[in-house]
């Protein structure tokens, strides 16, 4: 099983789960007029099929080591198993509001305050989970990114010319970063104590448990939708394959980003707290989609663009100070 053995690899996981966590969205972004009831249907298998992929290349490095694959699989206890499946759900129902959010406020919007407020709640619980890294740095970081996220809801209702879509816009990213912050220290302790899931174990397990709860949940949303009129099995089948090509490589993409974010946090001076915190770093990179590629912003005035310049400094230093809570002590 691969886990990186120095914070320099580790880091490069984490940068590399950032990028995957705050650009899987542009493929639900390239899928116009597919609604994303339908776009997640495609995308719930792209993480089963990365996960599975990457269970049997870089989980599988040794058959007869424990730490394989399907060697730790089969040695993990149900607790453990129960952790990582209920985390699977939880990220589901938070995911499912998260698309929802993109789909009516856009990536600029529903990344930073969904995933922003999910950092926040994350970083602590994961922290109190397994202590690692500097707390004065890991908080202070987490204190700015607080900052951020309040910009860019200032920005949002300066540039968005219907109140009630606005409002949510604003309400389903809320919900969705608490979900999204409770989900990771289910995670966390199915990494921990005696029999426990390695990070690839536990991405798979993960993986069942959000895809079981995608069958019914997208369901009732398909039938019940936050916008818009109701769709079908039947809209879902008449879809092209590029549509469906684009939903399963943004499950896979955000898969992607998931294992590696998982990994880092393996690591011992890493730490969940710190993988998750830097990791959804995300936010910065999705704003930086919706505003430069996306155009998001197109039609502010002058008072939100200095919002949103604002809000992309105090991501850095946030983001900077989390990064640096594993190596500087004092």
């Amino acid at each position: 099983m691969f886990v990186p053995t120095a914070y320099s690899a580790a880091l490069l996981m984490m940068i590399l789960s950032m990028v995957c966590w705050g650009s899987w969205a542009n493929t639900q972004k390239l899928c116009k007029n597919w609604r994303f009831e339908l776009f997640y249907c495609d995308y719930m298998w792209g993480i089963l099929l990365i996960s599975v992929f990457m269970g049997f290349t870089l989980g599988r490095t040794d058959l007869a080591s424990p730490e394989s694959f399907m060697a730790n699989l089969g040695a993990a206890d149900v607790h453990h198993l129960l952790l990582a499946f209920l985390g699977g759900i939880i990220f589901n129902v938070a995911n499912i509001l998260l698309v929802a959010a993109i789909a009516i406020a856009g990536l600029a919007v529903a990344f930073p305050i969904g995933i922003g407020l999910a950092l926040v709640i994350g970083s602590v619980l994961n922290y109190l989970v397994t202590p690692a890294g500097n707390p004065v740095l890991l908080f202070s970081g987490i204190f700015l990114v607080c900052v951020a996220i309040v910009l860019d809801a200032m920005a949002y209702r300066k540039v968005s010319q219907d109140l009630k879509l606005s409002t949510k816009g604003i309400l389903l990213s809320l919900l969705c970063g608490v979900g999204m912050g409770l989900f990771y220290p289910f995670v966390a302790k199915a990494l921990t104590g005696k029999n426990h899931l390695g990070p690839y174990t536990v991405a798979y397990v993960f993986a069942l448990g959000a895809l079981a709860c995608a069958l019914p949940l997208n369901y009732a949303m398909m039938r019940k939708p936050v916008s818009g009129p109701p769709v079908s099995i039947v809209d879902y089948l008449r879809g092209t394959k590029s549509l469906h090509f684009w939903g399963v490589l943004g499950g896979m993409i955000w898969g992607v980003g998931t294992i590696s974010n998982f990994v880092a946090s393996y690591v011992r001076m890493v730490g969940p707290a710190t993988s998750y915190g830097l990791g959804q770093g995300a936010t910065m990179v999705s704003a930086i989609w919706g505003v430069f590629v996306w155009k998001e912003f197109a039609g502010a005035d002058r008072s939100a663009k200095r919002l949103l310049a604002m809000m992309f400094v105090v991501f850095i230093l946030g983001l900077s100070l989390v990064a640096l809570a594993p190596v500087v002590k004092f």
